[in-house]
């Protein structure tokens, strides 16, 4: 009896899994053009956000295998939805709104996420480099500001992020 009841969970299980897939949210994985690059302060400043910071805050995201899996595929196309809609280093020509905050972020160690070198090993920042990055960060931000982010009105601002949803920035 209680192996016909665990047979039964297992096999729910992989039918919701299996259906699941067909959900195509996540899979459209689009890296729109790279367009400018803010003027980096130095060769290891931008080597530390790449390993970090790119795959969420740029348009050179790699999407590994796992990427195609739901519901993994959602979590991931949100992340990168969501990061290139606050910072974009690869249209460093538009506005960034959250580009004044990502040192502070990187260094109270909200950026980043906690999970994130969990399956990205190589974005794992010791506290040395953790500290050169938003010191480097900050120097660049000093030196190669984004252009300002202008007032929007509401349906300005829907387009935007309709636009980030695709992967794109105005």
């Amino acid at each position: 009896m209680l192996r016909g009841l665990v047979l039964g969970i297992v096999l729910t299980v992989l039918v919701i899994f299996a259906g699941i897939q067909l959900v195509p949210f996540g899979r459209r994985h689009t890296n729109p053009p790279a367009r400018q690059e803010p003027a980096w302060d130095s060769p290891r400043t931008r080597e530390l956000a790449v390993r970090a910071c790119y795959d969420c805050h740029s348009n050179e995201t790699e999407w590994p295998w796992y990427s195609n899996v739901a519901p993994i595929s959602w979590v991931m196309q949100i992340d990168v939805t969501n990061g290139r809609a606050d910072l974009n280093f690869s249209r460093w020509d538009q506005p960034q709104r959250e580009a004044r905050n990502m040192a502070q972020e990187v260094q109270e160690g909200d950026m980043p996420p906690a999970y994130y070198p969990l399956v990205h090993p190589g974005a794992h920042l010791t506290q040395a480099e953790r500290d050169e990055l938003v010191r480097g960060l900050q120097a660049t931000f000093a030196a190669s500001p984004p252009p300002a982010t202008a007032a929007t009105g509401a349906g300005e601002t829907r387009g935007r992020d309709e636009e980030a949803a695709r992967g794109e920035r105005p």
